[in-house]
């Protein structure tokens, strides 16, 4: 009798990692190498892709708990929501997650780990971190080739990545459409020199005891200062994990795509 309970079961599981890994094959691995550093990264390219079209490009950037260099982790939260038949039909793009090397970070900051909410302090006035600056050459590299439209070039982030998403608006504000950051934050004065240029939507959750809400409360605070119209959605009952809600919303992508890069 337990035979027959137990190998259903495993039949199951057996097939959902199957599918997962078949799902996650979608995403082509890559390396970006750049003098005496490389960068991880994945990429999924659209359905019946061809040099001789035009596609947007999205840029993901994972969350600290996914850092390291088997460049499969960054795949773990946000990576589903692309792979999507109806995603893929509706919104073709070229989606890259890159993987953040254990020891760095997506952003310039300095953060005290001793209590939660996190103690974080950003640095803009240093250089980039070294993967962040990789990033950047990276979306350097891939924004000059010919089937990049160059005016839908997007930003999305978690986390540690939601930090670098407001990071890299401010280091290139030239470059990004529209910019999705999740439960991150960043240096309030920085929006200046894109409130008015690049429409955001940010998202946080209100019971978030990792990355403080107050982060992204003091960036839309900002915005709204300088003349900026962010789309602000703070989740009453989210913790950490508000990319999960915010992945469900039924009008993110459409919002996202629908936005280009003003002349």
């Amino acid at each position: 009798m337990s035979n027959k309970v137990v190998f259903p079961v495993l039949y199951c599981i057996l097939y959902t990692v199957l599918s997962s890994a078949q799902a996650d094959s979608l995403y082509q691995k890559r390396q970006f190498v750049s003098g005496n550093d490389t960068l991880l990264y994945r990429v999924l390219y659209p359905e019946n892709y061809t040099v001789t079209k035009k596609y947007p490009v999205v840029l993901f950037l994972h969350g600290a708990g996914e850092r390291g260099s088997d460049n499969e982790a960054q795949l773990t939260h946000g990576s589903s929501l692309f792979k999507k038949d109806t995603v893929r039909q509706q919104f073709p793009a070229i989606v890259i997650f890159p993987q953040c090397p254990r020891e760095d970070y997506w952003a310039n900051a300095r953060v005290k780990r001793n209590k939660t909410p996190l103690k974080i302090r950003f640095r803009y006035g240093r250089k980039p971190t070294k993967a962040l600056g990789l990033v950047m050459k990276l979306m350097d590299s891939i924004t000059t080739t010919p089937s990049i439209k160059k005016d839908q070039v997007y930003i999305m982030g978690l986390s540690m990545g939601g930090m670098g998403t407001f990071e890299l608006l401010y280091r290139k504000p030239e470059m990004f459409a529209a910019a999705i950051p999740v439960c991150g934050g960043g240096r309030p004065a920085s929006v200046k020199k894109y409130a008015t240029e690049i429409p955001l939507w940010i998202f946080h959750g209100a019971k978030d005891n990792v990355v403080d809400p107050m982060l992204s409360v003091k960036m839309v605070k900002r915005l709204l200062r300088e003349g900026g119209h962010p789309k602000f959605t703070l989740y009453e009952n989210a913790n950490h994990n508000s990319w999960d809600p915010a992945f469900a919303e039924p009008d993110l992508l459409a919002w996202l795509f629908s936005k280009t890069l003003k002349k």
